[in-house]
């Protein structure tokens, strides 16, 4: 084989390789972060459940349940940094 052969062979592998990271059968009936953020009885009990039944979960419901948590976590991200009024001495 030539490198002219070789290289559609992975180019068409490579491409084949790509595809949806969840399907949209998977995302149906799961809930958004933005739901779950909103929401913080229901985001600790999937955390819950997450963490000790993660086999028997969907894997996007719980990757969503993490998006959710650091969103709430760390608020909208748009908090200026406020120094102290004096600075410490050392």
């Amino acid at each position: 084989m030539t490198m002219k052969q070789i290289a559609p062979f992975l180019l068409v592998a490579a491409l084949s390789a790509c595809g949806q990271s969840e399907t949209p059968k998977q995302a149906a009936n799961v809930p958004t972060v933005e739901e779950l953020a909103a929401d913080p009885e229901r985001l600790k009990d999937l955390r819950r459940q997450c963490k000790t039944e993660r086999l028997t979960m969907s894997d996007v419901l719980c990757n969503r349940v993490a998006e959710a948590t650091n969103k709430r976590f760390f608020g909208n991200g748009k908090v200026p940094y406020t120094p102290p009024e004096t600075p410490p001495r050392f």
